[in-house]
């Protein structure tokens, strides 16, 4: 029989702290006596320290799951197996009472119960932090305007406006906005995390991050359809002026951008993610990682919540940041502008709707269906959406196009450099796109998504949103490739701060060295 350890203690439910120590002292005692038996152990353990608290475990059977998404082709049907299957493995932990997966769902990594790109679940009571993502409030934001340029002048003029890339602006090219001076950073989540917010505005990343331009049709249909759905300002401010008192129609241009909260939101997920561990530990047993959650009425899980509304405002003022630079460039005005987030947790009564790539569909506070932007790739039209409030989904629709294979798999479908090129050249040829880091990649062209029209047509199918517009493609930032090691780009992350932490750290550690070596000439 083998001597219990603490580990077996914690997994029967007593809580780690000083009774612990106690704990393993009363079982040393009992075994030196001669008690071996697991089951009586247990029963003294019961009877002089207490029971311990029942711990909740994953069901046997996961919460129901509703799919908007179809699989045609053996590679699509591959796909939503796996999807599936990892959707399954959340749905049994015990908080999650219901998922959705929409059409653009794809599996992300290999670990059990991650949730997939286009997942939804309905939590109750409690914030998963794993389902939001370190990419917290990723995010749509469209302003439009009127021409002012040829494509090609503005998009020079939108790459000066944004940026890019590993890292974060450098200190001389700093951009601010108020939403930094807000008195948040009190927060226990936030705390430290000012600099990386300075240092992030007017900062779009990299991976499927984007500033898009295209222009949009403001016809009477669309008006017509904003007007009767509660959204009277917005068609006021799209609509023409009139020409002999006739509505005539209007061509605008539009920047649409989408990127996250940074490094200011992947920060804040570490962190959220470290408590919800620790928290779930206590209460749960044999629960993965991905499934840890946060009790949203403790302490922890209310600042962690203003953290997040927090980080919602951050990475708005962040897009219009960008917006207004280019606005400014290019010398327009803005005639109007909306946006909305697809990888966030939203509360609805007591449930909390995690959406890791996923568009809320349902109607505002004001009984308004809520806009949504659509991006299928950087060749295709963006749709502007407004949502169904199909409650069979939860309420969502997709946040883009998705993928059927990885970016590796794909790569290797195209091995050489010639022919990545030739396949770029062919998928892009009728927009101007720019690679803010140099290199392109082709992971993140239209050759890398699934089907627009086929994503498109079952947004329709399956009741989750109406398209009321089309913002047509003209040109593209992303960020590419630029060549760096994943080393180097992670040291280019680093703060100025960290940055001279860092040699500080070196120099003490040569000179700790240096003596050493002259202490062992001075004994030799």
């Amino acid at each position: 029989m083998k001597a219990l350890k603490k580990k077996d203690l914690i997994e029967a439910g007593w809580p780690k702290g000083p009774q612990m120590a106690e704990m393993m002292e009363k079982v040393r005692e009992l075994q030196e006596r001669g008690v071996c038996d697991r089951k009586y152990l247990f029963k003294l353990l019961v009877r002089d320290f207490g029971a311990p608290e029942p711990k909740v475990k994953m069901r046997e059977k996961p919460a129901p799951l509703a799919e908007a998404i179809l699989g045609e082709t053996k590679e699509e049907k591959e796909n939503v197996a796996k999807v599936r299957q990892k959707m399954e493995q959340l749905l049994k932990v015990p908080v999650i009472a219901r998922g959705a997966v929409m059409p653009d769902a794809c599996p992300t990594w290999p670990q059990p119960a991650v949730i997939p790109v286009g997942g939804v679940i309905a939590v109750e009571n409690a914030i998963i932090p794993s389902a939001h993502s370190a990419d917290i409030c990723c995010s749509m934001f469209a302003t439009f305007y009127e021409e002012r340029s040829s494509v090609s002048n503005e998009l020079d003029s939108l790459t000066t406006a944004t940026r890019f890339g590993p890292g974060g602006r450098h200190y001389d090219d700093l951009v601010h906005h108020p939403v930094l001076d807000e008195e948040v950073w009190d927060n226990p989540f936030l705390s430290g995390l000012r600099e990386r917010g300075v240092i992030h505005i007017a900062d779009q990343g990299d991976g499927n991050h984007f500033a898009f331009l295209g222009e949009v049709t403001v016809d009477d249909g669309l008006l017509e359809k904003l007007r009767k759905v509660g959204y009277g300002i917005l068609a006021s401010q799209l609509e023409s002026p009139k020409q002999e008192g006739q509505a005539v129609a209007r061509k605008l241009r539009v920047l649409v951008t989408h990127h996250g909260s940074r490094s200011v939101g992947s920060h804040l997920y570490k962190r959220g993610q470290g408590v919800a561990l620790k928290q779930t530990e206590k209460s749960g047993a044999h629960i993965p990682a991905a499934g840890a959650w946060m009790d949203a009425n403790s302490d922890e899980g209310r600042h962690y919540w203003e953290a997040l509304q927090y980080v919602g405002r951050w990475t708005k003022a962040n897009h219009e940041a960008i917006h207004e630079r280019f606005l400014e460039r290019i010398g327009a005005e803005k005639v109007a502008a909306f946006g909305n987030e697809h990888n966030f947790v939203w509360k609805r009564g007591d449930l909390f709707l995690h959406g890791k790539g996923a568009t809320p569909a349902w109607k505002d506070a004001g009984g308004r269906p809520l806009l949504g932007l659509i991006p299928l790739n950087m060749a295709e039209p963006i749709l502007m959406v407004l949502g169904k409030d199909n409650e069979d989904f939860l309420s969502f629709a997709p946040h883009g196009a998705g993928r059927n294979v990885s970016r590796t798999k794909l790569m290797r479908r195209y091995p050489d450099a010639a022919t990545r090129k030739n396949v770029l050249e062919h998928h892009t040829r009728d927009i101007d796109v720019r690679w803010f880091c140099g290199q392109p990649d082709l992971s993140e062209s239209p050759v890398g998504y699934k089907n627009a029209e086929q994503v498109r047509s079952q947004i329709k199918h399956f009741g989750l949103a109406d398209v009321v517009a089309e913002i047509r493609p003209l040109g593209c930032i992303m960020a590419g490739s630029s060549g760096r090691s994943w080393k180097q780009m992670k040291e280019e992350e680093l703060t100025p701060k960290q940055k001279r932490q860092i040699v500080h750290r070196a120099d003490r550690r040569r000179m700790r060295q240096d003596l050493a070596n002259w202490e062992g000439l001075d004994q030799g």
